[in-house]
């Protein structure tokens, strides 16, 4: 297998770092040579947080390289756009369809882009659900993170029952089966 490179770009508190967790773990136990590389913007105040995770038989670095990943998951809308470019020509952008305004558009320094999913879908196949609006029918809108995480997880090569285990063991029990039924949402999506 080449080496799969997988982007997960969200805003502080939205379950970046835990995706991220869980994919590593995923595809360690399934026995490849992971990478995984954080960096935290001004996450703790509403800045970007991005993760790289590359897997494979053999991975050198762990860094995603402009126009090499696979996969770009994204928690908001503009991270969706803002990291698109790191894209394949065949990559998939899954997305959580939500607004977060970063700090220049609250201060009325900018405007939020408009049509961010019309324009990506011009280049890129786009999966895109309104995710906080189903973890809140869960009765926990903590949980649109996996939901996103379920619909990427279609786009790799593992088995339910291997995301469940990995679900069941990092986060905490007393979540587990919400995280499932989220997750479940997710892989049953169709555009």
């Amino acid at each position: 297998m080449s080496v799969k490179n997988i982007i997960i770009a969200g805003v502080g508190g939205q379950g970046t770092l835990l995706t991220s967790r869980i994919l590593g773990g995923l595809a360690l136990e399934a026995g490849y040579d992971v990478k995984l590389s954080e960096v935290h913007g001004m996450a703790q105040r509403g800045g970007s947080v991005v993760t790289y995770v590359r897997y494979g038989q053999e991975v050198a670095e762990p860094i995603v390289e402009e126009g090499m990943a696979d996969i770009l998951i994204a928690f908001e809308r503009l991270e969706a756009m803002r990291f698109a470019h790191f894209l394949k020509k065949d990559g998939v952008i899954i997305a959580n369809d939500q607004r977060i305004d970063p700090m220049p558009v609250l201060l009325g320094m900018d405007e939020y882009p408009k049509n961010i999913f019309e324009q990506l879908e011009k280049k890129y196949q786009v999966y895109a659900i309104d995710a906080g609006l189903e973890a809140k029918k869960l009765g926990n809108p903590k949980v649109s993170n996996m939901i996103v995480l379920g619909i990427a997880a279609k786009n790799m090569n593992f088995s339910k029952a291997q995301w469940y285990d990995i679900i069941e063991k990092i986060v905490p029990p007393k979540t587990v089966e919400l995280n499932k039924k989220a997750f479940d949402i997710g892989y049953e999506f169709s555009k």
